[in-house]
């Protein structure tokens, strides 16, 4: 699941996964990096000394390990332990990730290539092979995705009375309605463009919805070029609700392309209609401002930038199966595509727009129950926020706990006279979520509000600039962070007077301050008015929005600072101890791991005998399992109703465990090229708690995908009676109370 693209999927119970028996079309095939078996056995031939850990055949490819993160995600709509409107939701998701594949990861590799600016990764692949393995597997995940939509999602759907009613089995009330609709609805806004010399090809903006159109006879002014290019406004729903009167009961839905297939001879009066097939263009939506062309106004160069994103180079071709072959070959050289571009679709374009349905649906039966998250009984009580804070330090698991604490912290200093100061990062919000109104209201009051606002938050840029806008005319002091670093830290600091003295509150977070996401991501939010971290913090926004030499901080991690040299001295320190003969442990849950140092150290650590758990989420370049290198580190990736999101370090450290928490994953651009912080667990009880937790997903049999070291990834199989799920132990130890 993407950032971006979740949506919430709540249920109380987990089921015991049954053996699903799959047609043999629809058993996941393994996604190889490389052939990473004779890699495997090639490298544990060798004497431990002779292996650089340099060495390409030690790392798995960036990209291909994104897209099998990917094909765990589509994974989900097979598993029937989620309700199948979540089921459906996954099989969107897993449509939106491929999407922002494309037009970032796809894109780049393309652009390489075309500025002829190759450059190969630790894995020393080409960018040229690296695309071809991707279309060869992204080809397979796209047909299975059909597959399981048509041959599966539909007809389990249809069983609990919601259907998708297609053209062809229309009963006469259905198509009289349909018509109407058309007739209505779409005829008045629909512009099709037939093609010829005073009408060129329409500029197609990215992963917008269209028709081509394959016509026959002359038109009145006499022409008869025989394609005609309908383009489906934005404004149209792609999905509409017949109603009830004119079905037997149920939910029925039809699709646009149903519709406009069904009428496409009403938009071409007196031609011959000989096909109409639907296909999508995906472009690059990679934002590249050049921050040597910036100037003084990082704003107005992003929303000049934002302008062209809709229309950058090609990447992917989306076309119906049963287009004829030279209308494909023709669109193909109009977008100079390849075949390896070409994508082939059995059923509608752009699934992700199927999330509809679940707004559109008032079955609550066929999705998770929501739930009641946690909160501590102090926070809950009406002492107000800022007394709980003082009497000890908070630690929240999102969303098993509570975010309205987080909330509550910024509304209530908004209003209280005693509160003179508030500063604020902000990477993903929203201009009007309950955190930038609490800012806009501070301004408002007097409080003096500085808000350091990420603006290439990638797809939520023009978002970041209209807050930007509502914050500064509310009378905030906003600005836009470091040129060449987005801030990407989580961090809110109060400045209270009390007394005599001014106190500073902080909260740190490894998610962003965004209330939706905090019901469907699992992030960590700690709560404090410790002086040290107080300092602190105060120290990097003094970074952030002034100009000076580097500031030295005594508790917290900051990059591009310390954090990665920091965390390099902890992994070592590991094997040292081990080396010693002391006991050695490393646990790490993060989203991605990239960086390459980190990953040779890790290398190091393990072959120095230290046990290493990695939870990656997402991407994972390191190769487990190889003997003499890597034979101590396991790998494994938790997928399932909430987005893994947390990002925790932990560190045994000769039985005085160490625990960071941080926004920063385990990659080379959060580690170098971020403003990102990581701070301590000081209090013993929530480093033993956080320990608990992470002992919680790696005894996850249900959910957990462990890493092989050829790059495939098996999903765990519970013994019977033995179903351990990570989040499912986290929702009934920590939602639903009062503690």
């Amino acid at each position: 699941m993407s950032e971006q693209s979740v949506n919430e999927i709540e249920k109380k119970e987990l089921i015991p996964a049954p053996t699903i028996e799959l047609d043999a079309e629809l058993v996941l095939e393994p996604i190889p990096e490389q052939p990473q078996d004779r890699t495997k056995v090639a490298i544990e031939e060798r004497p431990p000394e002779e292996i650089d850990l340099g060495d390409p055949e030690l790392y798995f490819n960036r990209e291909l390990s994104h897209l099998q993160f990917n094909a765990r995600v589509l994974e989900q709509a097979m598993d029937e332990n989620h309700p199948i409107l979540n089921r459906l939701m996954f099989l969107c998701i897993f449509s939106s990730n491929m999407d922002e594949f494309f037009e970032i990861r796809v894109a780049g590799l393309k652009s390489q290539l075309e500025y002829n600016r190759e450059k190969n990764g630790p894995d020393g692949m080409h960018p040229k092979k690296v695309l071809s393995l991707i279309s060869e597997q992204a080809h397979k995940l796209v047909r299975r995705q059909y597959k399981i939509l048509n041959d599966i999602i539909f007809p389990k759907l249809a069983e609990v009375n919601v259907s998708f009613i297609r053209r062809t089995v229309w009963n006469e009330k259905q198509a009289v309605w349909v018509k109407r609709y058309f007739r209505d609805n779409v005829l008045p806004i629909i512009s099709p463009i037939g093609l010829d010399p005073a009408h060129p090809f329409p500029r197609l903006a990215n992963k917008t919805f269209n028709f081509v159109v394959e016509l026959e006879g002359r038109d009145a002014f006499g022409r008869e070029n025989g394609l005609a290019i309908v383009p489906a406004p934005s404004s149209l729903p792609r999905l509409v609700k017949l109603p009830d009167d004119v079905c037997e009961g149920g939910d029925n839905l039809v699709f646009l392309s149903s519709i406009i297939h069904a009428h496409a001879d009403q938009l071409f009066p007196g031609m011959t209609v000989k096909g109409c097939f639907q296909f999508r263009l995906t472009r690059n939506a990679d934002l590249e401002v050049d921050s040597d062309d910036i100037g003084v106004d990082l704003a107005g160069a992003l929303r000049t930038e934002l302008q062209s994103r809709h229309y950058g180079s090609s990447v992917r071709l989306e076309i119906a199966e049963n287009c004829p072959l030279h209308i494909v070959d023709s669109l193909l050289k109009q977008f100079d595509l390849e075949q390896q571009d070409l994508y082939r679709i059995d059923g509608p374009v752009n699934l992700s727009r199927l999330m509809a349905v679940l707004e559109m649906v008032d079955r609550p039966d066929l999705m998770y129950p929501p739930f009641s998250p946690g909160l501590p009984r102090k926070l809950a009580s009406s002492g107000g926020i800022f007394e709980a804070i003082r009497q000890r330090d908070y630690l929240l698991m999102h969303p098993f706990e509570s975010f309205a604490p987080v909330i509550d912290l910024l509304s209530e200093a908004a209003k209280d006279p005693n509160v003179v100061a508030i500063r604020q990062t902000l990477y993903r919000t929203g201009s009007r979520s309950p955190i930038a109104n609490a800012l806009v209201e501070a301004a408002r009051n007097g409080k003096e509000v500085t808000v350091v606002i990420e603006l290439r938050a990638r797809f939520d840029e023009a978002e970041n600039l209209a807050l930007a806008s509502r914050l500064q005319d509310a009378g905030a002091i906003v600005v836009y962070g470091v040129v060449r670093h987005k801030t990407h830290a989580k961090m809110i600091l109060i400045v209270r007077r009390e007394g005599v003295d001014l106190t500073r509150y902080v909260h740190l977070g490894t998610g962003n301050y965004h209330a939706g996401n905090a019901r469907l991501y699992t992030d960590y939010s700690f709560l404090t008015c410790n002086k040290e971290i107080g300092d602190d913090v105060h120290r990097v926004f003094q970074q952030l929005t002034g100009m000076s030499k580097e500031l030295k901080v005594k508790k917290l991690l900051h990059a591009p600072f310390t954090l990665r040299d920091r965390l390099l001295e902890m992994v070592n320190r590991e094997a040292q101890n081990a080396l010693n003969g002391d006991p050695a442990r490393i646990i790490i849950k993060v989203n991605s791991l990239t960086e390459q140092r980190l990953v040779q150290a890790l290398y190091k650590a393990s072959q120095a005998g230290v046990k290493i758990d990695l939870i990656i989420r997402g991407i994972c370049t390191l190769r487990p399992g190889i003997k003499g290198i890597s034979s101590n580190i396991r790998v494994r990736s938790i997928i399932g109703r909430f987005l893994e999101h947390t990002r925790v370090y932990y560190f045994y450290n000769n039985r005085n465990p160490q625990v960071y928490l941080s926004s920063a994953d385990g990659m080379d651009r959060n580690l170098n090229n971020r403003i990102e912080v990581a701070f301590p667990l000081q209090d013993y009880k929530q480093t033993r708690r956080v320990k608990k937790e992470l002992e919680y997903y790696l005894a996850d049999n249900t959910q957990s995908w462990i890493l092989q070291s050829d790059g495939s990834y098996q999903l765990s199989k519970p013994r019977k009676d033995d179903y351990r799920s990570a989040q499912r132990v986290l929702l009934n130890e920590l939602a639903d109370s009062t503690r």
